[in-house]
C-alpha cells in the first residue's frame, strides 16, 4: 500500500491508498497509530484510477511526500491509456516551440484526470523556478514520474533503468532520446526498443533520436533498427537523427560498424534538420530531405554510390555539410571528379560551412578549390584529417585571394611541415593548422580508415 507522510511543526500524519480494479482503499491518521480506513467503489476501473490519481496529486500539493517505496508502489498495476485531443496535438505539431500550446493541452488532460496534465504543469513550473522552489519541484516531479511510470514509459522503464535508453522530457513528452546497448554483453533488443520508443504516446512529439551500438555479433550493424523504424512509418516530428553514436576506437573501430542502406528510414523522416551518420558500408539512395540544415558523414571508407548520392542531391536549406571520405583500404572510392557537382555549387544554394575531411586526395582538392564555384559562398572550409602536403598548401597560398573571405580554414591533421603550415597561416580570418602527421610520399593515408 503506497504511503505518504506529512511532517511539519507539530503535524505528523500519514496517508495511504491502494487501487484495486474499480475501487480503492484509503487509510489515514497520525504516524504511530492505526488510523482510519475507507473503501470507495466506482462504476469502472478507469473512473477509480482517475479519482485515485487526483487524490495523490492533491496530497502532493499539500506537502505529503512518499515514504519508503511509495512512489514505486503507486505505479503498480495497469495504467489507463493516456487521453488524446487531436486538435490540441495539431496545435503543438504546427508550432513545436509554442509553450502555450503544451499548457493548453496540459489543462485539458488534467480535466480528463490524465496524470500527464500534471506532468506538463510540473515541468513548466520547474523551468521557471529557482532555488528552494526548484528543489521542491524536482522532488515532486521525480515522485510523479515514478508514481505514473507505467503510463509515461511502460516497458521502456526497464531500458531506462538499465541505462540503455536515456530520455529528455519537455512539457510532458519525450523530446529527445538515445537508445544503445550498454556493453557487448547486453541482451536487450535495441531495434525493438527503438520501435517501442517511436510508437509510445510519450514520444508523439519526439524531436531528437540517437542510436548507439545496436546489434553486436563481432561487428555492429544497423539493418534491423533501420528496417523496423521505417516499416513503422518513421516520424513526422523527428528533426535530429544520429546513427552511430559510439566511441572510437575505444568502443569499436568505425570499420566494425555497418550502416548499410539507410535510405528506407530517411524517406520517412520528412522533418529532418540535422543528420549525422557514423560507420562503414553506407548506402544513401536518392536523397530528398528538403528541411535538412546540417549533414555529417563520418566514415573510414565512403563508397562511390554514397558520394554520388550526396553530390547530386538537392539541398535547398543545407547550411553545413561535412564528408569524411576515408581510406581506399577500407572502401573509400572516388575523387575530385566525382564531387564536381558539389564544387560547382549545384543543389546547395545556402551552404556556408563545408568539410571535405579525412581524404586521400586532399592535394587534388587544393588544385580544384580556388576556382570552385561554391567557394565564394562559404564562410568556413575544413580540409582536416587528410593528406595535404606542402605542395597542396603552396597551391592554396598561390591563390590566397580566393580564400581571403573565409572566416575559418581548418587544415589540422594533414602532413604539413612547419614551412607548409606557414604557407596557409594567413589565408583566412582564423586558420587551424596544428597536430600534423609525418609526411611519407610512399604511404599517404587519411587520419581515419579502420
Amino acid at each position: 500500500m503506497p504511503r505518504y507522510e506529512f511532517k511539519e511543526g507539530s503535524s505528523s500524519k500519514f496517508w495511504e491508498i491502494t487501487l484495486s480494479g474499480s475501487s480503492f482503499t484509503t487509510r489515514w491518521g497520525r504516524i504511530g497509530t492505526e488510523g482510519q480506513e475507507k473503501t470507495q467503489h466506482f462504476d469502472s476501473s478507469a473512473e477509480a484510477r482517475k479519482e485515485h490519481d487526483k487524490l495523490i496529486r492533491e496530497k502532493e500539493k499539500k506537502g505529503y511526500e512518499p515514504a519508503g517505496d511509495a512512489g514505486a508502489e503507486a505505479g503498480d498495476g495497469e495504467a489507463t491509456p493516456s487521453a488524446t485531443n487531436p486538435a490540441l496535438e495539431a496545435a503543438i505539431l504546427a508550432d513545436p516551440d509554442n509553450v502555450e500550446a503544451y499548457l493548453a493541452y496540459g489543462t485539458w488532460l488534467s480535466e480528463q484526470g490524465d496524470p500527464r496534465g500534471e506532468l506538463i504543469a510540473l515541468q513548466h513550473a520547474l523551468s521557471q523556478a529557482s532555488g528552494t522552489e526548484a528543489s521542491n519541484l524536482k522532488r515532486k516531479l521525480t515522485v510523479h514520474l515514478k508514481t505514473h511510470q507505467e503510463l509515461f514509459l511502460g516497458e521502456l522503464a526497464e531500458a531506462v533503468e538499465d541505462e540503455e535508453l536515456s530520455v529528455e522530457w519537455h512539457l510532458g513528452f519525450i523530446r529527445s532520446a538515445r537508445v544503445a546497448k550498454k556493453d557487448y554483453d547486453s541482451t536487450r533488443d535495441i531495434p525493438d526498443t527503438a520501435l517501442e520508443l517511436l510508437t509510445h504516446p510519450s514520444a508523439k512529439f519526439l524531436r531528437g533520436l540517437t542510436i548507439g551500438m545496436a546489434e553486436f555479433d563481432g561487428e555492429n550493424v544497423y539493418d534491423s533498427v533501420i528496417e523496423k523504424l521505417a516499416e513503422a512509418g518513421g516520424s513526422k516530428t523527428i528533426q535530429d537523427l544520429f546513427i552511430g553514436d559510439f566511441q572510437y576506437p575505444d568502443e569499436m573501430e568505425i570499420s566494425w560498424s555497418h550502416l548499410n542502406d539507410v535510405s528506407p528510414l530517411l524517406q520517412v523522416l520528412p522533418a529532418l534538420r540535422t543528420l549525422r551518420l557514423r560507420g562503414a558500408s553506407l548506402e544513401l539512395g536518392k536523397l530528398h530531405l528538403p528541411e535538412l540544415r546540417e549533414f555529417t558523414v563520418e566514415t573510414g571508407g565512403l563508397p562511390l554510390s554514397a558520394v554520388k548520392s550526396i553530390v547530386t542531391a538537392k539541398w535547398p536549406k543545407l547550411e553545413r555539410l561535412e564528408i569524411w571520405f576515408g581510406s581506399e583500404n577500407y572502401g573509400a572510392e572516388g575523387g575530385v571528379k566525382d564531387i564536381r557537382p558539389l564544387l560547382e555549387g549545384k543543389g546547395v544554394p545556402n551552404l556556408k560551412r563545408l568539410g571535405l575531411r579525412n581524404s586521400e586526395f586532399t592535394d587534388a582538392l587544393c588544385e580544384a578549390l580556388p576556382t570552385a564555384k561554391v567557394l565564394p559562398q562559404l564562410e568556413t572550409l575544413d580540409l582536416s584529417m587528410g593528406t595535404m602536403s606542402d605542395k597542396g598548401a603552396g597551391v592554396l597560398a598561390e591563390h590566397a585571394a580566393a580564400f581571403s573571405h573565409l572566416r575559418e580554414l581548418d587544415v589540422t591533421e594533414n602532413t604539413l611541415t612547419p614551412a607548409g603550415q606557414k604557407l596557409v597561416a594567413k589565408l583566412a580570418g582564423t586558420v587551424s593548422a596544428g597536430n600534423q602527421r609525418e609526411y611519407d610520399e610512399e604511404y599517404r593515408y587519411a587520419a581515419v580508415g579502420e
